[in-house]
């Protein structure tokens, strides 16, 4: 089939490339032109597990193309997929501005039938807003003899593991009342709903909340988790042993149940915030978005307040090694990552930092440029020397097995403050070191 993907960003370029590789052709346009030319180029401008290699091999075989010229793009399509951001505003509302720029000129460039399909995050009601400025705009072209459909087609990608969760996705969620265009989109992914029936088909403003609706229910446990682990501390309890017991009961599930330094990136924070405002919109209180939003953003602070509180309020001057700076493993973005927060609060305090992340430092360089109480350095061993204290943002698979005697040597105190709970706090106390983490008691 012959598909067009407005949006070039994490959301789209993965679900393009995934959609080449089994067959269909398709055209990716963005307004950014450095962008497209270094896609062109074959660099990938995101870090995500095996997208570099299906980008390269489909645009060499000419499956995939990317450019400026929207206007070539949308003749191309049968399928317009607008996969632009939606960026909060300064009300924490989902800015649309970007995803009706691009129904705009699909209206104003079309000359065939096309499905435009929503896969941005966006608020109830927003392919309606969408069929409506491409209806105004071919109207002003007194082309209203031009048939088109929108439907609502969220993603469900993980950053870290987006290309797996695009070529074995758990559900395709499709949101239309038109046998057409589901017939089309049955179509589409019909490469990808070979095992067993994946897609579930319903209207389209349920398809739009039911992705708000699952990012905030994954938010939810996790600051549900964060807050039993802060409580975990004060009775004395092992949050880790918790988690085991109420993971084992198949209604609560393993998933999602990590205790640590809060949730980031570029879809629960801002997706929590969306769904909180448009309950306001609508004069429902949502309470328990609200709550979760508050937990975690004092969840980000808890490790800063730990080490705080073990130098005594004096950390002018001290030197702390941190290992992890992009929001999860698998991924270099740094959009609200607890790393963030606590790096800015240690340089507030008179703090320097010594970091350390496998993928993150270009995205940490662009961020804060040149500072003089922020090093980063080319591995983790490389942190720890001269260093005051180890801090532990980020669960990479590489810090899980240290050498505990060679990072107590390189630490001029010998003690770990874990935001992800990585260790055995028996284990570490068996090397000397104090161990600080998430809900446990300090050992």
């Amino acid at each position: 089939m012959n598909l067009t993907v407005f949006g070039i960003g994490y959301v789209g370029l993965v679900q393009a490339a995934v959609l080449a590789e089994v067959g269909h052709q398709v055209v990716c346009v963005d307004i950014d032109e450095g962008k497209v030319e270094r896609l062109n180029q074959g660099f990938v401008p995101i870090f995500e597990p095996g997208l570099e290699t299906i980008v390269r091999e489909n645009h060499a075989a000419g499956r995939i193309k990317f450019t400026t010229d929207a206007a070539a793009a949308v003749r191309h399509g049968e399928i317009q997929m607008i996969a632009v951001g939606t960026p909060p505003g300064e009300d924490g509302s989902a800015d649309l501005k970007y995803v009706l720029a691009v129904a705009e000129t699909i209206g104003r460039e079309m000359d065939s039938a096309k499905i435009v399909v929503g896969k941005s995050t966006v608020p109830v009601g927003t392919c309606e807003k969408v069929k409506a400025r491409i209806a105004e705009t071919l109207k002003k072209r007194g082309r209203e003899d031009l048939a088109f459909d929108v439907a609502s087609n969220p993603e469900f990608l993980k950053e870290g593991s987006a290309v797996a969760d695009c070529m074995k996705p758990d559900r395709i969620i499709v949101g239309t009342s038109s046998e057409g265009t589901e017939a089309v989109m049955r179509e589409l992914y019909a490469p990808f709903n070979r095992n067993h029936e994946k897609m579930i088909v319903m209207d389209v403003r349920s398809a739009e909340f039911t992705k708000y609706a699952a990012n905030c229910m994954l938010a939810t446990k996790i600051s549900f988790m964060n807050e039993m682990a802060n409580l975990a501390e004060q009775l004395g309890a092992d949050i880790e042993e918790v988690r085991k017991g109420i993971g084992s009961d198949p209604r609560i599930g393993y998933h999602f149940i990590y205790p640590g330094l809060g949730y980031g990136g570029s879809c629960f924070p801002k997706d929590v915030r969306a769904l909180i405002k448009t309950a306001e919109g609508v004069k429902f209180d949502a309470k328990l978005l609200r709550a979760v939003e508050e937990r975690n953003n004092d969840q980000k602070s808890v490790l800063f307040d730990k080490v705080n509180r073990y130098f005594k309020g004096n950390l002018k001057g001290k030197t702390f090694a941190l290992w992890g700076l992009a929001f999860k493993p698998n991924t270099d973005d740094m959009r609200e990552a607890p790393a963030r927060v606590l790096m800015e609060a240690l340089w507030k305090a008179g703090a320097t930092v010594q970091a350390y992340d496998p993928e993150a430092m270009q995205e940490c360089q662009a961020i804060y440029g040149l500072r003089d109480d922020l090093l980063l350095c080319g591995t983790k061993e490389a942190a720890l020397r001269g260093a005051d204290a180890l801090l532990i943002a980020t669960e990479w698979k590489s810090f899980r097995a240290p050498s505990f005697d060679a990072l107590k040597d390189a630490l001029t105190t010998p003690v770990i403050f874990d935001g992800r709970n990585l260790y055995d706090p028996k284990v570490v106390a068996r090397h000397g070191i104090e161990y600080h983490s998430i809900g446990r008691m300090a050992a």
